[in-house]
């Protein structure tokens, strides 16, 4: 039992639900990993391990009877401190919250206990799901290296998935917080459609922007536990009624018939090394799988990366309503900021934003009339080091290198796979992203794994 903290989410399913792994012993090495390494790592907000050993004696049992729930029936999992779980604090990386107990769970955690998942805890985050970490609050440690960013705002699940402390994680993206961690941390991050995941017990940062989704070590796990999580919720009016496919069902490892789009330009202008040459790689692999590579012009984004901060601004201020300014003096400067831009901006500034996000987003689904899929960086800078990520509030083409690439798809609501393509020259992993047509995550599951049969950057882990 001292191996298998590495072992994909899938395959240490099969293992246990074909009864050659016990869930109960699984979780509690993963238990004493979690106490070996996260003294150092800071990646978990609340273990849950009482709750945890009783799932897993109850999976034990269930498995023993040959009542197998699914992909996840067994295995340990941890979720995002945002995300509500009965009875756990859920502080949303906050001081104000942190005495909050819900009393219900989040849709997304309670149809990972459905599907008998162990929920291992809660992960650390960013305040309120922005850009900072609470100044009371320990940052996650990246794995590879502590003096690299680990990635927000969920900092915690990129940590704990990639050291080893779960088998997969619950993240939440508004402006990149997915695909961040993701690829700080060498991961696969999938961040849905917006709509195909409730978001009903989850506290918010901007509600028309939010994404939960699935992080893992594949892009074959991120699409189990999509299957799980994803589909309409009666709690949440704004999930969409329609069915969700079976992830794993048709996969086939390669991409013949799949065309990929990139824009040459906006793909390489201000792109350092590093983030450039794990794209062009990656569309490489892509052709060798059987992809037709497209040159396209994608629509010029600078519009809504600049109005991203004004309209999550106004959203935030919406859901902080109760707190802010009336306890201003507890919230950081990075949260107060963004609520101060939202709370100054007026209701013709809100609509011109409005009108234009629409606009972007309709010019966006017209591209995807000529293709299947979009290659983009996952950042402009590779690997960045926390030095560097400490100048952000100064640096204003720091902060569009940043976003350049996530923030347009919050903007349109685009489904997106990040994958771990390599390592830049600092020892950081590196990331890009295929992104896909609106509810088509299917597809990204399908060319994320079949990149993943051909290279191993993905089964590279930090030596600890």
């Amino acid at each position: 039992m001292t191996d298998i903290h590495y072992l994909a989410l899938v395959e240490v399913g099969q293992q246990i639900q074909a009864k050659k792994l016990s869930p109960v012993e699984v979780t509690k090495a993963m238990l004493r990993r979690i106490e070996q390494l996260d003294v150092k790592l800071k990646s978990y907000a609340y273990l849950m391990a009482d709750s945890a050993l009783a799932q897993a004696a109850a999976a034990e049992k269930e498995i023993a009877s040959d009542k197998v729930r699914g992909p996840l029936h067994g295995v340990p999992v941890a979720v995002k401190d945002l995300c509500w779980a009965k009875g756990a604090p859920a502080a949303h990386g906050m001081t104000i919250h942190r005495d909050f107990r819900p009393a219900e769970d989040a849709t997304v955690v309670a149809r990972l206990k459905d599907a008998g998942a162990i929920i291992l805890g809660k992960l650390q985050q960013t305040e309120g799901a922005y850009a900072d970490h609470h100044p009371k609050i320990d940052p996650p440690k990246n794995p590879w290296n502590a003096d690299l960013w680990s990635g927000a705002s969920s900092s915690g699940s990129g940590v704990a998935t990639a050291a080893g402390l779960c088998f997969g994680s619950l993240g939440t993206d508004t402006g990149g917080s997915i695909r961040f961690p993701s690829a700080a941390n060498g991961v696969t991050g999938l961040k849905p459609t917006w709509g195909r995941v409730s978001r009903y017990g989850a506290f918010e940062l901007a509600a028309t922007l939010d994404h939960i989704g699935p992080m893992a070590r594949s892009a074959v796990d991120c699409g189990a536990i999509l299957g799980v999580i994803a589909g309409q919720d009666p709690k949440d009016t704004t999930s969409v009624p329609l069915p969700v496919p079976e992830y794993l069902a048709s996969l086939s490892g390669d991409l013949r018939g799949v065309t990929i789009g990139v824009d040459r330009r906006w793909t390489s202008e201000g792109t350092d090394g590093d983030a450039a040459k794990v794209l062009t790689e990656g569309l490489r692999v892509a052709a060798d799988l059987g992809a037709k590579i497209k040159e396209i012009t994608f629509p010029d984004p600078k519009a809504v990366i600049d109005d991203w901060f004004p309209l999550c601004g106004i959203e935030v201020a919406v859901a902080h309503e109760d707190t802010y300014p009336a306890r201003k003096d507890e919230y950081g400067p990075a949260l107060a900021g963004l609520l101060d831009l939202g709370r100054q901006q007026s209701g013709m500034d809100y609509q011109k934003i409005v009108l234009r996000r629409e606009a972007f987003r309709g010019a966006v689904r017209l591209l995807f009339e000529s293709v299947d899929l979009l290659a983009v960086p996952a950042q402009a800078f590779a690997a960045p080091t926390l030095a560097k990520m400490a100048a952000l509030g100064e640096d204003a083409s720091l902060i569009a290198g940043l976003l350049r690439f996530t923030c347009p798809f919050d903007m349109t609501g685009s489904p997106t796979v990040t994958l771990p393509g390599g390592f830049a020259a600092n020892g950081g992993p590196v990331g890009f992203q295929f992104v896909g047509r609106h509810f088509d995550e299917a597809g990204l599951v399908r060319a994320g794994d079949a990149f993943q049969r051909v290279t191993d950057w993905h089964k590279r882990h930090p030596g600890i």
